[in-house]
Formats: C-alpha cells, sequence, structure tokens
C-alpha cells in the first residue's frame, strides 16, 4: 500500500506556528514601547493610591475629620481658581509619571575595586612575558594600562574572572607549545586555581580568550544513544568543537549534550582505542559503557586482567564469546582471536576475487575488549609462557578490513609495559583521572586546550581520536551492577541494556548476586 501524504496542516503547521509567535512577539514589543507612557503613569497612580491608603490608615482618628475638611478646601480652591481643574491633573499627571518611573539601579559600568586589582595584577603578572625593551611602543609594562590589554572581560558571581580577552604583541613566539604553556600555567594560577580554563589562541589577530569551562554533567547514566551503526559514544564533551548533540534521558526529563563518537568499521581511520588512566579513574567503566553498546549489532570479547569481576555482569549474555579472567583463558581466546581475523580476510578475499560480497559472518563486527594487559605480560614472564600482547597484532593490523575492533585498557604505571604493535595501532586515545600536561601529551600526542586539574570525579578525562582535537570526556555512569556500593538506579539501567543470558551447552548457571538477580527479575 502507498502512503498517503500528511495533509498540508501538519507537514507545515510548525512553520506557521513558529511564523506566528515571531509576530506575536513583535507586536507585543510595539505595543509595549507605544503604551510605555501609558503603564508608567499607570504605575505611579497605583503607587501614589497605596500611599494615600498607608496615610489615611495612620492618621488617628480623631484627626481624620480635620484631614478630610481640609482636603475638600483644596478641592473647592483648585475648582474655583481660573484653569485649576487642568492644572492639577497636569500636576497629578507628572507626579504619576515621576513615581512610576523605573527605579532600577543601573548597572555598575566597569569593573569595581576589587575587579580591577584582579586585573592589573593578570597584566603585572603578563608583563615579563609580553614585553621586550627594545620596543618603541611596549603594550606591557609596569604600571601601564591595562584596559588596552584586556578589552573584554567578564566576572562570575564570585568576583574571579570567567572570560577575558588578551592582547600581545606580535613579536611573542605563540606558536612555540612551550611558549602557550607558559603563559597558559601564569593566567591558571591568577585567575583562580581549581578550575578548567579553556585558550583560544588567534595568532593572526594576536589575541588569547580565556574562557571558564563549566563542570562536564557527571548525572549521566547508561542507556541506549541515538547513533548508527559502526558509531560508539566514548563519553560527553563541550559544545565548543562538536557540532552534534545526542538526546539523553534523566528521569522523566531530556537534555540535548554533545557526544564524543568513535567511528568503527572499513572506513575508520581509527579502528582501534587505548585507554591509560590511574586507578580508579574509570577505564572499566568505559570498557562496560563500550561493551554495551558493541552488542547491539556485533560480538564482544572479554579478557579481564585486572582479576577483580568487573566483567562478570557480561558473562554469559547473548553476544559475549568469553569473559576471561586467567592467563590460559586469556591466551585460548586471544589465539582464536587472531585465527579468527585471518579466516575473516581470507574468506573476504576469496568473495571478492569471485565478484561476490563479503560472507555474513566476516562483516558481523567483532569486539575485542582487553583490560590491564601488562598484567598478564608479567604473569607470562614469570611462567615462561607467551605474552597475550604478542597475539594482538593481527587483530591490531588487520582488524579493520575484518571488521575487528581492539580496545585496551591499562594504567599509567604499566603504559610502559604495552607492546609497540598497541602503541602503534591505537589511535584513537583517552585518557582518564588526573594527568600532567606531559602525560597527557605523552598519550594523546598533544595537549589539551584546556588546563588539567587535580580532582576529578570518576570517568573524567580527555580524548583525542587520531590527528583530530583533544576534547573534554566525560564518560556516562556504567558501573558493575553487580557491585554493593553501585545506587539502585545506575544498576537497573545497566540491566536493562544488557542481552538475556544464553544458557551453556552443558547446562550450568552462572552464579549471580542476590540484589542483582532481584534487579534483573523485576525489570
Amino acid at each position: 500500500m502507498a502512503r498517503r501524504p500528511l495533509p498540508r496542516i501538519l507537514s507545515t503547521g510548525s512553520a506557521q506556528i513558529a511564523r506566528s509567535r515571531e509576530l506575536a512577539r513583535t507586536a507585543a514589543d510595539s505595543a509595549t514601547d507605544v503604551l510605555h507612557p501609558l503603564i508608567t503613569i499607570t504605575r505611579g497612580l497605583r503607587r501614589l493610591a497605596s500611599a494615600g491608603r498607608r496615610r489615611w490608615a495612620d492618621t488617628p482618628k480623631d484627626r481624620r475629620g480635620p484631614l478630610l475638611f481640609l482636603v475638600a478646601s483644596v478641592i473647592l480652591v483648585v475648582a474655583l481658581v481660573p484653569y485649576g481643574p487642568l492644572l492639577a491633573v497636569i500636576s497629578l499627571m507628572a507626579a504619576a509619571a515621576w513615581q512610576g518611573r523605573d527605579r532600577t539601579p543601573p548597572a555598575p559600568e566597569g569593573p569595581d575595586e576589587s575587579q580591577t586589582q584582579r586585573l592589573r595584577a593578570l597584566y603585572e603578572a603578563l608583563v615579563p612575558y609580553f614585553s621586550a625593551a627594545e620596543d618603541p611602543a611596549p603594550l606591557y609594562g609596569h604600571g601601564g594600562e591595562w584596559d588596552k590589554a584586556f578589552p573584554s572581560y567578564e566576572f562570575d558571581d564570585t568576583g574571579r574572572v570567567c572570560h577575558l580577552l588578551i592582547r600581545y604583541p606580535a613579536y611573542f613566539p605563540d606558536g612555540e607549545p612551550e611558549a602557550r604553556a607558559r603563559i597558559e600555567q601564569l593566567l591558571t594560577a591568577k585567575a583562580g586555581r581549581g578550575r578548567e580554563y579553556h585558550f583560544a589562541w588567534d595568532e593572526e589577530g594576536n589575541e588569547l580568550t580565556v574562557t571558564v569551562l563549566a563542570p562536564l554533567p557527571t548525572d549521566i547514566a547508561a542507556q541506549r544513544f541515538v547513533t548508527a551503526p559502526g558509531e560508539t559514544v566514548l563519553g560527553f564533551t563541550d559544545p565548543l568543537q562538536v557540532q552534534r548533540t545526542l538526546p539523553l534521558g534523566y528521569g522523566d526529563a531530556q537534555r540535548d549534550v554533545p557526544p564524543v563518537v568513535w567511528r568503527t568499521g572499513v572506513r575508520s581511520t581509527e579502528p582501534h582505542l587505548l585507554a591509560i588512566g590511574q586507578p580508579g579513574s574509570g577505564t572499566s567503566t568505559l570498557l562496560r559503557s563500550i561493551a554495551l553498546q558493541a552488542l547491539q549489532h556485533g560480538d564482544v570479547l572479554v579478557v579481564d586482567g585486572s582479576g577483580t569481576g568487573d566483567y562478570a555482569c557480561l558473562t554469559g549474555r547473548d553476544g559475549v564469546l568469553a569473559v576471561e579472567c586467567g592467563l590460559s583463558g586469556a591466551l585460548a581466546s586471544l589465539e582464536w582471536a587472531a585465527t579468527e581475523t585471518e579466516r575473516r580476510l581470507i574468506a573476504a578475499n576469496r568473495a571478492r576475487q569471485e565478484g561476490e560480497a563479503p560472507p555474513e559472518d566476516t562483516r558481523r563486527p567483532l569486539w575485542i575488549l582487553v583490560d590491564r594487559p601488562s598484567a598478564f605480560t608479567h604473569l607470562a614472564a614469570a611462567d615462561g609462557r607467551k605474552d597475550p600482547q604478542a597475539l594482538l597484532q593481527v587483530p591490531l593490523r588487520h582488524g579493520r578490513a575484518a571488521s575487528v575492533t581492539v580496545v585496551v585498557a591499562d594504567q599509567f604505571d604499566s603504559a610502559d609495559a604495552l607492546s609497540d604493535a598497541v602503541r602503534q595501532h591505537t589511535r584513537a586515545r583517552v585518557v582518564l583521572g588526573p594527568a600532567t600536561g606531559e602525560q597527557l601529551e605523552a598519550v594523546l600526542g598533544a595537549r589539551p586546550q584546556t588546563t588539567p586539574v587535580a580532582q576529578v570525579p570518576p570517568g573524567r578525562g580527555y580524548a583525542r581520536l587520531g590527528a583530530g582535537p583533544v576534547h573534554r570526556l566525560q564518560v556516562p555512569a556504567t558501573p558493575d551492577p553487580y557491585d554493593d556500593a553501585t545506587s539502585d538506579a545506575h544498576r537497573q539501567a545497566v540491566l536493562d541494556l544488557l542481552p538475556p543470558r544464553t544458557t551453556p551447552a552443558d547446562g550450568e548457571t552462572v552464579p549471580v548476586p542476590a540484589e542483582a538477580a532481584a534487579a534483573e527479575a523485576s525489570s
């Protein structure tokens, strides 16, 4: 049956409503401008009437009679005087206009004394970096005019700078990262610690824009994201360099938040990901979030080197091939993954030679999630067995053509134990937890345009996809539902995203904690 077109009133109704709202808003503004004198006089008459009622209520009862006689005498005199009523009306309107005027105090022009001291302190601190002895007309000098160097500025409710436009001389080496880092570190210390600043360098205009960034939302729970196949949401960031937003649910409400989307597949330029962080920074949360999204369209293989059981909720689920926590199981699973990658490559190559489409089993995405492979490296070396990271070379090198994606997570203190294959083929990078600028540059390949802070919530960090910009990142809350410290709302959110359980071939069931089993049964 052919689809019937929507009625015209439904297809064009939104545009007509928007146009009507704009016309109504314009008419209201015009009417307000025209009727402004009448509104002012009416407000003044109301205030005069209120003052008269208060005066009458405050007058003692024994004096109200003489007061009425006095008012009546004044009215009689005004009525007998030539042009008296007209002059009385004019006087009343003038008094009403005066009483009805807008008494809102005007906003102060320019900064106050404390704000001026802050700006002058910033100016004096920048003098050694933005001045030269041979400059005939220096913009920066001790005791100079700071308002010429800071043409635009804003302050927050606490009196600290939240936005600042800085002009600097053209001879300042703004193309050198070391020179920029010195200025950014100085501004961070002088403008107020404990906040994240975004620095936008305009090398052509010799201007630096400093903006205080609002904290990223930490209350985003795990949920189904509106993405296409092959797109994975790593987390959420600022709307400064991201033009896309995703609708997210916050209980009964919705909100649009800019995401950091990682694209995988045959045409991806960053087919594999490496996540580095401090203990407790949220790398396991990131891997769980990726696994829940990957299970919508593919299969997942989890290798957990931490041995804490953070991925027990995935055991026995539909689409989860295995969750290995021991060295023997990890070696067997990764060896199978390498063999499966080679099989997919051979099958796809034969299909292309015969002029046919690749088989369906070679196009279904396969995700290999490896948490803390350095722990297995030490165990394998102590036991004299093969390093599991060596088995990742084939999926890392040829995984893009075989629809195989590798995600590796480890900690800063074990980053040196990562193999060269992992370092070379993971072009998508994530750093979670507190980190210095040198650590961020070593992992991401570039420093972020924001200043890292010492205290950050779990799942907070930075992400860089290939040679793109460095984004602030907040991973959605995806805790272990079997952890006793997990809240009921977050536990239920993760359980709702898990696929149904698949009965093993031997008929054994996987033990589940009582709280998680009750929550899963209620869902």
